[in-house]
């Protein structure tokens, strides 16, 4: 049968010699499916600011579907995602800067500090 060649980024394979694997690596499905790959590597700082440039999809804001996928030119995002997104990068950007002073940060969320904080302030409150 021969060598066979197994692409991880496609999640298939294909018998292995120059013609087959040139063409499966120049071809729209392989790049689009590294491109998914790698983007799910990205940072939120990276993301927000491509976000921030392009323009929303109307037929996204319309109908909640868009044809295009993740390959649509325009922005799939709401205000409040982009708001969510630039709040996470905020405070990534504050979470280095505090590592780079050299302050202990205790390991959890802000999700967890907000639900103590309430607890204390209801106790404070209910004494």
């Amino acid at each position: 049968m021969g060598k066979r060649y197994f692409c991880d980024y496609c999640d298939r394979s294909f018998q292995d010699n120059l013609h087959n694997r040139k063409k499966h690596l120049n071809g729209v499905q392989h790049l689009r499916a590294k491109r998914l790959w790698y983007d799910l590597f990205r940072d939120a700082a990276a993301i927000l600011q491509e976000e921030q440039t392009k323009k929303p999809c109307r037929k996204f804001l319309q109908t909640g579907q868009c044809d295009f996928g993740s390959n649509c030119r325009f922005s799939h995002m709401t205000e409040q995602d982009l708001e969510k997104l630039s709040a996470q990068v905020q405070g990534e950007q504050r979470l280095k800067e505090l590592q780079q002073e050299g302050v202990d940060i205790p390991p959890g969320t802000i999700e967890d500090w907000l639900g103590k904080r309430a607890k204390r302030l209801s106790a404070a409150q209910s004494n």
